[in-house]
């Protein structure tokens, strides 16, 4: 009967610990531990630029930082999108719902990256866009939980073209792949070319997962341009690269520029084969001292290959979110958020970054040039740096977003 008409003393213990918990005034959403997950291409054609290595980075990370952010256990879980939205948004869904994730990183397909968006930002979760490469994600589908970590389709394209029209290359072909990544990637560098008073001799869109490059390669050679950009990525970048060094077109008068270039991209094409090629990364592990001796722990624990730029800004990333628990005392989404703002990122790669309201952090990019094999000197001794590109030269002004959340602001 107690039961029935009243509480008994268990249940009113229950209450307040519910309470003390989940209410109002609450420090954490849960008890036990803050978690967050990785979520990536784990078997696909881009596993190598993520994949698995994430998963070390995210894990190094949270070892670096003791284990802990505000007296709570940090737990890092993994899964494959297989680059499908529907599986994307199925796990995202498991995550937030049922197992109680705090925060996703990575998620380098950006069709797949926009629906996890839309679903942390249901939920008041966060997302850490790592591997994601469209503005849109600090544009017109902003967040108010999301923070853009790393490089983008506009930040890549006007990068590479500012850098080089610098350095006396103005005449530019564009070799790119006919999908909205390469597309937006082709518009966003002639753009550019055109703005720094170049000239764009021509551009030729070819299929995706192209084999035989040989006619697009001959209307690149023909045009006599000082660049040919490839406006492309993954296994086409591979292929363009080697049947270019087939052709002779990479030479003393024309050089090859890769608007999505990965040092995992330049090692399966060779250094005999890439070498001249001009790369815009956001991170190269033989920097300095600080990402050589990230890159060198990181080596020890993924098979010898050195960290990506991608899998550096996933490090970086979940750094700096514990970081802002820390010093909010909460895991609630937006608050944390807002806390990352006001912290200046700082990491072995990053040095005193800004976040802007919109999510972007305002990083250099760092302009590299493959080396001939006669240069390298050891494994992955691979770039040599050419220019470092300043945020205000590559990044989109927040002006042109136009981040709903943010509509009215200034560029910052």
């Amino acid at each position: 009967m107690t039961a029935i008409f009243g509480p008994t003393r268990r249940q009113v213990c229950a209450g307040l610990a519910g309470a003390l918990a989940y209410g109002p005034g609450r420090a954490f959403a849960g008890t036990n531990e803050i978690k967050i997950g990785v979520l990536n291409d784990m078997s696909g054609p881009i596993a190598d630029i993520t994949g698995q290595g994430s998963v070390v980075a995210a894990n190094m990370a949270v070892e670096d930082f003791g284990g802990k952010a505000a007296g709570r256990k940090v737990t890092i879980l993994s899964a494959d999108h297989q680059n499908k939205v529907d599986v994307g948004s199925a796990i995202t869904r498991q995550w937030l719902d049922v197992e109680g994730v705090d925060a996703i990183v990575d998620v380098p397909n950006s069709s797949v990256g926009l629906a996890v968006q839309n679903l942390t930002r249901s939920k008041k979760k966060v997302f850490l866009i790592t591997g994601g490469q469209l503005p849109e994600f600090f544009g017109k589908d902003c967040s108010p939980t999301s923070i853009h970590w790393n490089s983008d389709t506009y930040a890549l394209a006007r990068g590479t073209v500012h850098a080089l029209t610098k350095q006396g290359y103005k005449s530019w072909f564009f070799l790119t792949a006919d999908f909205a990544f390469g597309i937006s990637s082709e518009a966003e560098a002639a753009a550019a070319v055109k703005l720094d008073g170049g000239t764009v001799l021509g551009s030729v869109k070819h299929p995706f997962n192209t084999a035989d490059f040989a006619s697009f390669l001959l209307q690149a050679q023909a045009a006599q341009p000082q660049v040919v950009g490839l406006a492309n990525a993954g296994g086409d970048t591979i292929q363009c690269l080697k049947q270019a060094k087939e052709f002779g077109i990479a030479n003393d008068k024309t050089k090859i520029a890769g608007l999505a270039l990965f040092i995992t991209d330049i090692d399966s094409v060779g250094l005999a084969a890439a070498q001249g090629t001009f790369v815009t990364e956001t991170f190269y592990w033989d920097m300095d001292e600080k990402t050589r001796a990230f890159g060198k722990r990181f080596m020890e624990r993924w098979h010898g290959k050195p960290p990506t730029s991608l899998h550096a800004a996933v490090y970086g990333a979940v750094t700096h979110y514990l970081k802002a628990i820390d010093a909010a005392g909460t895991d609630d989404g937006p608050t944390v958020v807002a806390k990352m703002k006001e912290i200046p990122v700082e990491d072995m790669f990053t040095h005193g970054a800004k976040i802007r309201p919109d999510g972007r952090v305002l990083r250099n990019m760092y302009l590299f040039q493959v080396k001939s094999p006669q240069e390298s000197k050891y494994p992955w001794d691979y770039y040599k740096l050419v220019a470092t590109i300043p945020p205000e030269d590559a990044i989109k002004p927040m002006a042109e977003g136009h981040c709903p959340f943010v509509e009215g602001t200034r560029n910052g």
